[in-house]
């Protein structure tokens, strides 16, 4: 899944998301120590989507991120331009 994806969830949708990767995470290592894993990446991907959510939580929990997700487009900031000579 993308981050996008988990971008436009709620808090509570996150962590309930977050349980349900661990429990796949539980089930793949499982399946995997047993020898029933047919897809080993199904691991990594799982991984990687535990990591997304955490980001996104903790994101919001320092205000980097907005908590409540917003469908408006933003406009592109100005940046200005830093002179690098002598005056």
């Amino acid at each position: 899944m993308k981050a996008e994806n988990f971008a436009s969830m709620t808090d509570k949708e996150l962590t309930s998301k977050l349980a349900d990767l661990k429990a796949e995470l539980f089930n793949l290592r499982f399946s995997h120590a047993t020898g029933n894993l047919t897809n080993p990446l199904a691991l990594q991907v799982c991984k990687r989507d535990i990591a997304k959510v955490k980001t996104i939580i903790r994101e919001r929990e320092l205000g980097i991120a907005k908590s409540a997700p917003v469908a408006e487009k933003s406009q592109p900031k100005k940046v200005a331009k830093k002179t690098g000579g002598k005056a």
